[in-house]
């Protein structure tokens, strides 16, 4: 049964509904930009803001409790040594080793502004297709401020959108310079930031390990005849967070007073012993007429002596 804090008994407040309090923050959050300042391409600037192209609207947070008076548990920084510290005494620190510490005030980060702390300056335009899908990383509304520069805004966009090119560039977003890709999308522009180099893994380092195989054609061919009767357009409204879901009805249920529901049995272990007989079960499953069996090989004839 869900704890609830005592209230005084002239106090009648309805539960307040997880999803309808997140969303309500999501949209919040979006409608502020992340980063605000100009998009330069050589001598063309306009003012323009980034916004979060997603949300996080559905996601469920705890926190903790005293479960003695379901009071929320409070974080205070202490010291090891002296105890608890006021958090406007705080500085910040880079460990350079065990223990020993590098102190950087918040004004001495301010001087180190790079020209793109407030402008997204296009460097390049290069073919979507040549940057690797390790790279892509957050995407991002970028949308014109004001009325000074629609025209140059709207200038850049449609431009890029007749090249059909991708807009390379750089900004500083969350105490880091940040590489962007930008591509017109409607009126606007939508822009991802990229992984740098040094963030991204060599899968080669992982694939090279793996053992080469002979593949029967047949396997092959049964597999391609799978994903033929699976193969549909990508509708995200049909796919759910059913795991999120269900912690939902969990929370319903217990602010109700009721218990968890019980899992569902694991499913049975398959009976299936061979790659072929699960590829001839898998098509029959999924709507397919099972490949025809192969044919006996010919009995070789003796030699005679």
């Amino acid at each position: 049964m869900a704890k609830t804090r005592k209230k005084p008994a002239h106090s009648k407040t309805a539960a307040p509904n997880p999803s309808n309090e997140n969303e309500a923050g999501a949209r919040k959050r979006s409608s502020r930009p992340v980063w605000q300042g100009n998009l330069r391409l050589s001598l063309v600037s306009c003012p323009v803001a980034l916004f979060n192209a997603t949300t996080r609207s559905s996601d469920i947070s705890f926190h903790l409790l005293n479960p003695e008076t379901n009071n929320r548990i409070r974080m205070i920084p202490t010291d090891p040594d002296t105890g608890p510290v006021q958090r406007s005494q705080l500085v910040k620190g880079y460990e350079i080793s065990k223990n020993h510490y590098v102190i950087v005030s918040n004004e001495e980060l301010d001087e180190v502004k790079l020209e793109t702390t407030h402008t997204l300056e296009i460097e390049r335009f290069v073919d979507a297709s040549t940057i690797d899908r390790l790279y892509w990383n957050d995407p991002y509304l970028l949308v014109p401020q004001g009325t000074d520069g629609i025209d140059a805004f709207a200038v850049i966009r449609k431009a890029m959108e007749q090249e059909d090119r991708i807009a390379l560039g750089r900004v500083v977003m969350h105490t880091r310079e940040r590489l962007i890709a930008i591509e017109p999308r409607g009126k606007g522009l939508l822009a991802y930031t990229l992984r740098m180099a040094n963030e991204v893994v060599n899968p080669a380092t992982l694939f090279n390990d793996i053992p080469d195989v002979k593949v029967d054609s047949r396997m092959i061919e049964i597999a391609q005849r799978i994903i033929e009767q699976q193969e549909g357009a990508f509708e995200p409204a049909t796919f759910k967070d059913r795991y999120e879901e269900a912690l939902r009805e969990l929370i319903r249920r217990k602010e109700r007073g009721e218990g968890p529901v019980a899992a569902e049995p694991a499913p049975a272990p398959s009976n299936v012993v061979s790659l072929m007989d699960a590829l001839q079960k898998s098509l029959k499953k999924s709507g397919g007429k099972a490949a025809p069996p192969r044919p006996a090989a010919a009995p070789k004839r003796k030699r005679a002596r």
